[in-house]
């Protein structure tokens, strides 16, 4: 086994085939047994290299629980473990054979035929957030490649917001995009993900097109308290109403419970006293930052924030 830091693999490269993953992170949920991986492929604009892996890696294995794309980004939920992966030419030619946890790193193992056993470790290794990869087998031509990429551990912590504009100001969609940019300037976190969750079309509450918003980050282990403070400070701050309240969900798998309310908060009226009560059994913190009623729709925004396609759809 090599292994090389991405200084190392820079100096290593001479060859222009070797096209650079832009960033990756990962989040660690060891209650649930759980790493959400978040990739941006090749230079960021590689849609179609995303589009291959993920089709291929959920061919491949067993680790894999879900895959999506979102542009030239992947995001793939992995089982921790071993697996054993079953690669043919074109058919599944890459796959995630590992991932653990070990102190405040996350190892991912990676293995590739031909043109994906160069992403394995060279493309993957040149990433940013990357700390080192170990290579096991180098892949390229027509080789199989095998190498584990060694990150640092941070945590999935998912913001739902609702009511922080009025008849008069402000909008929710572009206030939360705003401070996840404010907050992805903090060291120890980084934005990830940012969803338009519609609701119920014809809630007298709402102010014109009705919707919740999830921002999503990676926070680093001990952090979380601190984040959470940081983010009622910046809504409290900013927002223009009297009802603004979050909710914030700290797992990578979504409950069923929350997926079937934000379901129904598409379709109909839904009360507060319903909210917080699924989000009790879901164990979601619901929090009043000027108000009460965004509560609401702070819970549904969690339910599709994995799914930003289906959350903009308007409900049956």
């Amino acid at each position: 086994m090599e292994v090389l830091k991405p200084e190392q693999i820079k100096e290593l490269l001479d060859e222009a085939w070797v096209s650079p993953y832009k960033r990756i992170i990962m989040c660690a949920d060891e209650e649930n047994g759980l790493v959400e991986i978040v990739e941006d492929h090749a230079r960021g604009t590689c849609y179609g290299g995303a589009a291959w892996e993920v089709r291929h890696y959920q061919q491949t294995g067993t680790l894999v629980k879900e895959a999506r794309r979102e542009g030239a980004r992947n995001v793939f939920t992995v089982g921790l473990g071993e697996g054993e992966l079953d690669l043919t030419p074109g058919i599944a030619a890459a796959g995630i054979e590992s991932a653990k946890i070990e102190g405040d790193e996350i190892k991912v193992g990676y293995a590739g035929l031909a043109g994906a056993g160069v992403a394995v470790a060279m493309c993957r290794g040149l990433a940013k957030g990357v700390n080192r990869v170990e290579v096991h087998q180098q892949g390229g031509g027509g080789k199989l490649g095998k190498a584990s990429i060694v990150v640092p551990k941070y945590e999935k912590i998912t913001i739902g917001i609702d009511d922080t504009d009025t008849d008069e100001a402000g909008a929710t969609w572009a206030l939360s995009n705003e401070i996840g940019c404010i907050l992805d300037e903090l060291e120890w976190a980084h934005y990830l993900n940012h969803t338009i969750v519609q609701l119920y079309t014809k809630n007298p509450y709402r102010t014109q097109n009705g919707v919740s918003i999830s921002i999503t980050f990676a926070v680093e282990p001990g952090m979380k308290e601190e984040f959470i403070e940081e983010v009622i400070n910046q809504f409290k701050q900013h927002t223009s109403s009297d009802d603004t309240a979050i909710a914030v969900h700290d797992k990578i798998a979504i409950p069923e419970i929350v997926k079937q309310y934000t379901e129904k908060a598409k379709n109909q009226m839904v009360e507060i006293d319903e909210a917080e009560e699924i989000a009790k059994k879901a164990d979601i913190d619901l929090i009043s930052v000027t108000g009460e009623q965004g509560k609401i729709g702070a819970l549904a925004a969690i339910g599709l924030s994995n799914d930003p396609d289906e959350a903009a759809k308007v409900g049956k």
